[in-house]
């Protein structure tokens, strides 16, 4: 079945949308049932997400089937280069075309704001993650460190399991 952007998606009815604040509970709950997922205590709270959304109004979305979320993507952008985080699709729903909608129309939605790149961070353990983004054709960079100074020592990231 083709969506209305193109992407392939093997299940019929699923909406993909912009994400809403009204929609923090179901993907909170969906970020909670995926296995080595990563969350702050701070920045993924209810006020964290809400803070984000009205940073980036219109660009974060969710993949929806009679009003189960099964994927998100939290999106923003600096003006310049966006970032993708907590990409994820409900595990059952894997390699059904889901991530692919849900990527390309994040992308399209960057576009129309007139950004050029996006950069994302996939954990080195996060091997179905980092299979994704590999067989998308995004490019693993090697040539620079990453690093992070937290202001915040409260803002803690627990990994489910």
């Amino acid at each position: 079945m083709k969506e209305e952007n193109g992407q392939d998606i093997k299940i019929p009815g699923i909406q993909v949308r912009t994400m809403e604040l009204a929609d923090y509970e179901k993907v909170y709950a969906l970020w909670k049932s995926i296995k080595g997922f990563g969350i702050r205590s701070i920045d993924d709270s209810k006020e964290g997400v809400e803070k984000f959304l009205l940073r980036n109004p219109g660009i974060s979305v969710v993949a929806e089937l009679e009003g189960e979320i099964l994927g998100s993507i939290l999106c923003g952008h600096d003006g310049r280069t966006a970032s993708f985080y907590h990409v994820c699709v409900r595990t059952q729903y894997r390699r059904q075309g889901i991530g692919k909608r849900l990527v390309g129309e994040a992308m399209q939605r960057l576009r129309a704001e007139g950004i050029n790149k996006i950069s994302l961070v996939a954990f080195a353990h996060n091997t179905a993650g980092n299979e994704f983004w590999n067989e998308e054709g995004w490019t693993l960079r090697t040539d620079y460190n990453c690093y992070d100074f937290y202001l915040n020592e409260k803002n803690i990231t627990r990994f489910m399991s």
